[in-house]
C-alpha cells in the first residue's frame, strides 16, 4: 500500500511539472506555430529554417495566459495518471497472487527451470495487459486533457472544467467519443513494450560479455537504451492518436480549414505520409528546407520562413515539425 502511494505521489509530482512542456508538445502536434522560424545552420553547415524550441512556445503562451495558462489539463490529465498507477498495479498484484497460489499448490511440485526467454515473453505479456488495461480505463481523461489544450488554438472555452467536458462529449459525441484515437495509442504502446524488452533480452544475452565486471552496469542502462529506441520507432502511433483525439470536435485545432477531417485513424497515418514523406523518426525531419522561394503569395515569391497569412490555416513546415 506504501509503495502504490509513494509511485502515485512521485507520478503526480512528474506531470505537474512536465505539464507545461506536454502543452507545447501537443500544440506542436496538431500543427500550431505562432512563432516564425528563423534562419540558422544545421550540424552539417546547411542553411535551414528553424523553428523556436519548446521554452520559446512556452514564453508565448505565458504571455497569452499567464503562468497559470500553462498548466491547461492538468487536473484530467492528473486524474488519469493516478487512476492509471492504481489500476497497473492492481493488474500486475493479481498476477503475482496467482503465481503465489501455483507455487503453493497440492504436490508442491518442483517446477523445472523456465528458460530466459520464456520468462521474458511471460512478463512482458502481464506487463502489456496492465498497460492497456491502464489505457483504456484512463484515456476519456486523456481526451478531455488534449481537448482542454487544444482549444488554446481558436481560444475556445468548451472544454474548461472536468465535469463540464464529459457532459460535452457524451452531449455530442456519445460514449466513443471518450475513446477517440484509442486504438492507435494502444497499439503503440503494445509495440512500443515488446520491441523494447525483446532488444534488452538481445543485447543483455549476445552482445554484452557476463564475465566482465561491468556489464553488469552496461545491461541495467540497456533496457532505458531500448525503450528510447522502441518509443523512438513507435512515435507515429501517438502522433497519429493526439490528432485523432482532437479530430472533429468543434474546436478551431481540429476542425477545417486549419485540420482534416480523417474518417479513421489509418486515413490519418495515410494523410500524414503523403505530408512528410520521409522516415517519421528520421533526425532530418527537425530541419526544414533552405530559405528560398515560397511559392504562395501573390505573384511575388517570399523566403519560406514567412508566417502564412491566415492565422489558423497549417503552415507550410507543419508536417515535418509534427512527426517528430
Amino acid at each position: 500500500m506504501a509503495d502504490a502511494a509513494s509511485q502515485v505521489l512521485l507520478g503526480s509530482g512528474l506531470t505537474i511539472l512536465s505539464q507545461p512542456l506536454m502543452y507545447v508538445k501537443v500544440l506542436i502536434q496538431v500543427g500550431y506555430e505562432p512563432l516564425p522560424p528563423t534562419i540558422g545552420r544545421n550540424i552539417f553547415g546547411r542553411q535551414v529554417c528553424q523553428l523556436p524550441g519548446l521554452f520559446c512556445y512556452a514564453q508565448h503562451i505565458a504571455s497569452i495566459d499567464g503562468k497559470r495558462g500553462l498548466f491547461t489539463g492538468l487536473t484530467p490529465r492528473l486524474c488519469s495518471g493516478v487512476l492509471g498507477t492504481v489500476v497497473h498495479g492492481k493488474v500486475l498484484q493479481h498476477y503475482q497472487e496467482c503465481d503465489k497460489v501455483e507455487d503453493l499448490g497440492p504436490g508442491n511440485v518442483q517446477k523445472e527451470v523456465t528458460p530466459s526467454f520464456d520468462q521474458v515473453i511471460k512478463e512482458t505479456t502481464r506487463e502489456m495487459m496492465a498497460r492497456s488495461a491502464a489505457t483504456l480505463i484512463t484515456h476519456p481523461f486523456h481526451v478531455i486533457t488534449l481537448r482542454s489544450m487544444v482549444q488554446f488554438i481558436g481560444r475556445e472555452s468548451k472544454y474548461c472544467g472536468l465535469y463540464d467536458s464529459i457532459v460535452t462529449i457524451y452531449r455530442e459525441e456519445g460514449i466513443l467519443g471518450f475513446f477517440a484515437g484509442l486504438i492507435p495509442r494502444l497499439l503503440g504502446d503494445i509495440i512500443s513494450l515488446w520491441l523494447c524488452n525483446s532488444l534488452a533480452y538481445l543485447v543483455n544475452t549476445y552482445a554484452l560479455d557476463s564475465g566482465v565486471s561491468t556489464m553488469s552496469e552496461m545491461k541495467s542502462y540497456s533496457q532505458a537504451v531500448t525503450g528510447f529506441f522502441a518509443s523512438m520507432l513507435t512515435y507515429p502511433f501517438v502522433l497519429v492518436s493526439n490528432l485523432m483525439a482532437v479530430n472533429n470536435c468543434g474546436l478551431a485545432g481540429g476542425c477545417p480549414p486549419y485540420s482534416p477531417v480523417y474518417t479513421s485513424w489509418i486515413d490519418c497515418w495515410c494523410m500524414l505520409q503523403k505530408e512528410a514523406p520521409c522516415c517519421c523518426s528520421c533526425w532530418a525531419c527537425w530541419a526544414l528546407p533552405p530559405a528560398g522561394p515560397w511559392g504562395r503569395g501573390r505573384g511575388r515569391a517570399r523566403p519560406s520562413c514567412a508566417r502564412p497569412s491566415r492565422p489558423h490555416a497549417p503552415p507550410p513546415w507543419r508536417a515535418h515539425r509534427r512527426w517528430r
